[in-house]
């Protein structure tokens, strides 16, 4: 199977909530190219069926969106016939190279950076087996209370030496808002992961209508 082609412009990262089934239909249906199941402390059995629902309304509404698992790599290999795509996991996750091994060659996989170093470290991952990781995500861009990463917020300032370095498609994350999008575009990263904006908006699908404007607007004027 050929890989799939991804648009990481509005990177969904559900949060918690009654209504995160919902959310991500309507992120879907506003553009959202990826949306990631993360609620967290939730139990494996959980997470697959709330996984599972997630994924059938997505492509129920728009077919081309990925739907992934955060961490979890048992739960994605267990869906992955059922409109999983694949996994995005951290650095004390499962080793990418396994993950790689067990979800197969078509399998959407994202791996967690954050500084030039861990920048630089997958680059050599992907030197080493073309292929094993699809994108990185790269945060935190400001302090967040979603999760608490141990690094340093990067700031606007701090992308474009990063998206010079890395050699994979980058995904900022890290308290992003429709309000960073234009200027986090120009400063080159790939797309732009967002948890709280759209758990919290008023109309979900508008949010993310908003973002791939704003987007394509901040690519746009790239200089």
């Amino acid at each position: 199977m050929a890989k799939p082609t991804l648009d990481l412009r509005c990177y969904f990262v559900t949060g918690q909530g009654p209504d995160i089934v919902e959310r991500a239909r309507a992120a879907a249906l506003g553009g959202a190219g990826i949306i990631q199941v993360r609620s967290k402390p939730i139990s494996a059995r959980e997470l697959y069926s709330l996984s599972l629902e997630v994924a059938r309304a997505v492509h129920a509404v728009r077919p081309e969106t990925h739907v992934l698992i955060d961490d979890r790599v048992d739960v994605a290999l267990a869906l992955n016939d059922q409109g999983i795509s694949g996994v995005h996991v951290g650095q004390d996750d499962l080793d990418v190279r396994m993950v790689r091994k067990l979800l197969g060659p078509s399998a959407v996989i994202g791996l967690t950076t954050g500084t030039m170093e861990l920048v630089e470290a997958a680059n050599e991952l992907v030197r080493e087996q073309p292929g094993v990781i699809d994108y990185i995500g790269c945060g935190p861009f400001r302090a967040t209370p979603t999760k608490d990463s141990g690094r340093e917020p990067i700031g606007l300032e701090g992308y474009p030496s990063l998206v010079a370095a890395s050699k994979l498609p980058m995904v900022a994350i890290g308290d992003v808002t429709a309000d960073d999008i234009y200027d986090l575009a120009r400063a080159g990263v790939d797309g732009c992961a967002i948890v709280r904006g759209i758990m919290h908006a008023h109309d979900p699908q508008a949010y993310c209508e908003q973002v791939v404007a704003e987007f394509d607007r901040g690519t746009a004027s790239r200089s």
